[in-house]
């Protein structure tokens, strides 16, 4: 991996984006400079601070995951961020509901996974002006409820154990291959979905259930029978009416089941909508982002070619001191060291 360096972090928090890949790539960096902790904490506050309110929520979920995966290698960033986060929170205590919102989930992933002890969460909680549940005396349940409440606790197990493995990614960074645990909350509703996902679930509707041929056309070819009542009288006899009572209990069950599948087509329409709707609007931001840091580098690019303009008009007009004048007026060369000290 890349040499750590205060500008090198500078430089990967100004770069950092609320992607997934962004802050997983960024965060197996630091943990791999763990050594740095007290240096990369210090300078991930004051980027945070410095940030656009937009970004301060991509760094505090970049601090989570530095956290949580960071545990099993040692506990220097938990005790180091566990510092600086009060400030931190402090500091984005006036932001709007739903940022509030986030952060606030955040806290009750800490505290419901033991990230940190009550007393730190509670601090967490004051510093962000959120009203603290105070603490309750765990009661005993009855004899009769223990065995029903730990098979419970074997389930969360199993189930906590079964979703961290489907979350265990293998990412590349800088040439060097490491085993990464997704601990990040799970996107919000409104934030901008990954591009893998658009990109699936843009594919899962190529077989929808309105472009199912096959279905529409079994339903368009169904008797008239099992739709008009009025053509109930031309049953000759209870063999013909019992026939009918299967064609049309079978017509209920096609229709019924395209018709929920048509329901779930609209949903995931709308659930698509709203991706698309997200995405879009997180594109934009990050390519006004992206003006922005063009522009400003073109402006810094303009006052370096302006100083090298200036530097070159100086230098065209500055003596050429390789020659000297002579008595009789002309330019007479320098004379060399051997000249200078002649013994002659």
């Amino acid at each position: 991996m890349a040499g750590f360096t205060e500008s090198a972090l500078v430089k990967k928090l100004l770069d950092l984006n609320p992607s997934q890949q962004s802050i997983q790539t960024l965060s197996l960096w630091l943990i791999h400079h763990r050594k740095h902790h007290p240096t990369i904490v210090k300078v991930w506050y004051k980027e945070m601070c410095k940030a656009k309110n937009n970004r301060k929520l991509t760094f505090m979920y970049l601090a989570n995951d530095v956290i949580q995966n960071s545990k099993k290698k040692g506990p220097e960033f938990g005790k180091e961020f566990g510092n600086i986060l009060p400030k931190a929170f402090e500091h984005m205590k006036r932001f709007d509901d739903k940022t509030r919102e986030r952060l606030g989930r955040l806290l009750q992933i800490w505290e419901e996974r033991g990230v940190y002890d009550k007393v730190q969460i509670t601090e967490f909680k004051a510093a962000f002006d959120l009203a603290v549940e105070p603490v309750k005396e765990p009661s005993t349940p009855p004899p009769k409820k223990k065995i029903k409440i730990e098979v419970e606790k074997v389930c969360k197990i199993k189930k906590e154990k079964k979703e961290r493995k489907k979350s265990e990614t293998e990412i590349e960074v800088d040439g060097t291959k490491e085993l990464h645990v997704t601990l990040s909350p799970r996107t919000p509703a409104g934030d901008p979905p990954e591009t893998e996902e658009l990109i699936k679930a843009l594919m899962d509707l190529e077989n929808t259930a309105s472009s199912d041929a096959g279905v529409r056309e079994r339903i368009a070819s169904l008797p008239p029978e099992v739709s008009e009542v009025s053509l109930l009288a031309n049953l000759a006899d209870r063999a013909a009416a019992d026939q009918l009572s299967v064609a049309v209990n079978e017509a209920a069950a096609l229709l019924a089941d395209y018709n929920g599948r048509l329901q779930a087509e609209m949903e995931d329409r709308r659930k698509l909508l709203t991706m698309l709707r997200d995405y879009t609007l997180a594109q934009k931001q990050l390519l006004q982002q992206a003006q922005t840091t063009l522009e400003d580098y073109k402006e810094k690019l303009k006052k370096v070619c302006a100083v090298r303009t200036e530097v070159k008009s100086h230098i065209s007009n500055l003596p050429d001191l390789t020659q000297l004048p002579d008595v009789t007026g002309g330019l007479a060369p320098l004379p060399s060291a051997g000249d200078l000290f002649s013994l002659n």
